[in-house]
């Protein structure tokens, strides 16, 4: 399992880079798009044949949290209404939680804070290489869920946020969003995370909301959550792939 996961960190990096550096070569290569197609699906089957759906990500102690937990992915978006919701403390901040429900949302931070709460210590794995373990408090996502109501025909939790990282692409391809299916969005340790190692989160961490979904990658976790939308199928959002990433070659299930 190790091994594998290894191996498709170091897949995904390669493609990161390729993308980066303006070259979309390796991404589009067949090869690696079918190791990264069967990576992900060795690694779905895996946790959802073989391991409890609700097991429990490793926890860890207070003294083992991280002095030093690296950003990752977007650390200080330039998007004026973000810029806008930072400068006035997140006062004006909405969470708007939409789409397949039956009761539309529109959350302030406080309200959020209200909701059912979970803190967890984990490691969070990044696909360039490197972890840290941090502490996470924040809204369980299922009972979230649960007020607004899913209706019938919901498969999938979409998580659109406020950092555009490609102000090259059309606005629908460029700003950063992410997906999972409702067995992940009802995991114990799925949060809205607001609070990191008792503080609320730095803007480099994602303020004022971050996903937590312990079990995948570093990129799963969306950072500058504004909406969340329950929807039938992906196809019709961002590339339609499920993820800011993913519509670029990465794989849309990235358990560990």
């Amino acid at each position: 399992m190790i091994d594998r996961r290894r191996w498709l960190s170091g897949m995904a990096a390669a493609a990161a880079g390729a993308l980066l550096a303006g070259c979309d070569k390796l991404t589009m290569n067949p090869v690696v798009q079918q190791g990264l197609a069967m990576a992900e699906g060795l690694t779905r089957r895996a946790q959802r044949l073989v391991v409890d759906r609700k097991a429990l990500a490793q926890e860890f102690s207070p003294a083992e949290i991280s002095p030093d937990f690296r950003a990752n992915g977007s650390t200080s978006p330039g998007d004026p209404a973000y810029r806008a919701l930072v400068e006035s403390g997140f006062a004006d901040w909405r969470l708007v939680v939409d789409g397949l429900v039956e009761r539309p949302l529109s959350l302030s931070l406080d309200e959020l804070r209200a909701q059912p709460a979970r803190t967890q210590i984990t490691r969070h794995d990044c696909v360039e290489g490197w972890s840290a373990i941090g502490q996470w408090s924040g809204a369980r996502l299922g009972p979230l869920l649960d007020r607004a109501g899913l209706k019938e025909g919901s498969r999938y939790i979409v998580f659109h946020c406020a950092d555009t990282l490609d102000p090259n692409a059309p606005a629908a391809l460029g700003r950063y969003y992410e997906s999972i299916d409702l067995i992940d969005a009802y995991h114990p340790q799925s949060i809205l995370a607001y609070d990191m190692n008792g503080a609320p989160l730095a803007v480099k961490h994602g303020a004022p909301v971050r996903l937590r979904v312990e079990r995948q990658l570093g990129y799963k976790h969306a950072k500058y959550v504004m909406r969340i939308e329950a929807v039938a199928d992906l196809a019709g959002i961002g590339g339609g792939k499920g993820g800011f990433w993913e519509d670029r070659g990465y794989e849309w299930y990235a358990g560990i």
